[in-house]
C-alpha cells in the first residue's frame, strides 16, 4: 500500500518503541518521515536507516518537545528539507515516578505535563501553517495524539502522567473543532500497556513492582494471549491517516483489546 505517497509525516519520539513502529509503518505506506528524538540519536538514525533500506525517505531531527525554541528549529528544518508537514504524530512522552500526590516533586509535575501537553501544543501551532497550506492543495491533513488508557482509569500514584495525557486529549478535541474547516483531522489513540521500555517503567510505576523486567511475562493475562505491541498502535494511527477514516475527527480510540483478560 502506498496511499500516503507525497505526504510528509513528523513523528515525535520516533526512534524507539511506539514512535518507531509508527514512523516505519507510515514510511511503508509512502510517507516521507521526519523522525524526532530528544537524546537517543543512535536509535533515531537506526530508524532512518531501516526506513531507507526498505525504500522509504526519512531524516532524523533532534529536539526536546518541551523546548519551544528547539521545536521551532526542528519544524523549520523538516519543512525546508521535506517540503512541509501533512501528518503530525505527537508520540513523545515520559513516565512519572509512581508517587502519590502528597509525595510528588513539583518539578516532576512540570516536566511530565510539559512533555505530553505543552509539547504537543507547541508542535501543533508550528506545523499548522504548512499543514493548512498543503491540505488546501491535497485535501487533508492529520494530527494524531498518542495518549493512554490512563485517562480512562486515572490510577493512583500517577497524577503527573494522568494529568499530562488528559491535557493532551483536551488539546486534541479543541484542535479537531478549530481545524476542521481547513480539512485537518485530529484524533487520539490511547494504548493500554505496550511492550516498550517506557511500558516497563509505567508498569513499575503504576503497580509499585520495581522487579518487572519483561512484559511478555504478562501475556497470559492479556486478550489474544499477548501484551499490546508497538505495531498494534501504529496500525491504528495509519488507519486514522487514511481515506478509510475520511469522515473521522475528534475521536479517541483505545488500543488495548478491551483491557486485561484476567
Amino acid at each position: 500500500m502506498a496511499e500516503l505517497t507525497g505526504r510528509v509525516a513528523l513523528v515525535t519520539g520516533g526512534g524507539r518503541g511506539i514512535g518507531r513502529a509508527i514512523a516505519e509503518l507510515l514510511a511503508r505506506r509512502g510517507a516521507a518521515v521526519a523522525v524526532n528524538y530528544r537524546r537517543d540519536r543512535d536509535a533515531a538514525e537506526d530508524a532512518v536507516a531501516a526506513i531507507e533500506a526498505a525504500g522509504g525517505t526519512a531524516r532524523a531531527y533532534a529536539a526536546s518537545v518541551d523546548d519551544p525554541e528547539a521545536t521551532a528549529r526542528m519544524v523549520e528544518a523538516a519543512v525546508a528539507d521535506l517540503g512541509g508537514v501533512d501528518l503530525l504524530v505527537c508520540n513523545a512522552g515520559i513516565a512519572s515516578r509512581g508517587h502519590a500526590v502528597a509525595d510528588t516533586d513539583p518539578a516532576e509535575m512540570v516536566r511530565v505535563v510539559a512533555t505530553h501537553a505543552f509539547g504537543a501544543h507547541h508542535l501543533s501551532r508550528l506545523v499548522l501553517p504548512s499543514m493548512r497550506e498543503r491540505a488546501a492543495q491535497h485535501g487533508r491533513g492529520d494530527i494524531v495524539m498518542i495518549s493512554s488508557v490512563a485517562t480512562t482509569h486515572m490510577a493512583a500514584n500517577g497524577a503527573p502522567y494522568n494529568m499530562g495525557k488528559a491535557a493532551l486529549e483536551a488539546l486534541a478535541r479543541t484542535l479537531a473543532k478549530e481545524e476542521r474547516p481547513y480539512g485537518i483531522h485530529v484524533n487520539v489513540v490511547a494504548p493500554g500497556l505496550v511492550e516498550t521500555d517506557m511500558g516497563i517503567r509505567l508498569a513499575r510505576a503504576f503497580t509499585g513492582d520495581r522487579s518487572i523486567q519483561d512484559l511478555r511475562a504478562l501475556d497470559a493475562t492479556y486478550p489474544f494471549g499477548r501484551v499490546c505491541q508497538p505495531i498494534d498502535v501504529a496500525n491504528v494511527v495509519a488507519w486514522l491517516c487514511s481515506e478509510g477514516a475520511g469522515y473521522v475527527t475528534g475521536q479517541r480510540i483505545e488500543c488495548d483489546a478491551g483491557g486485561p483478560a484476567a
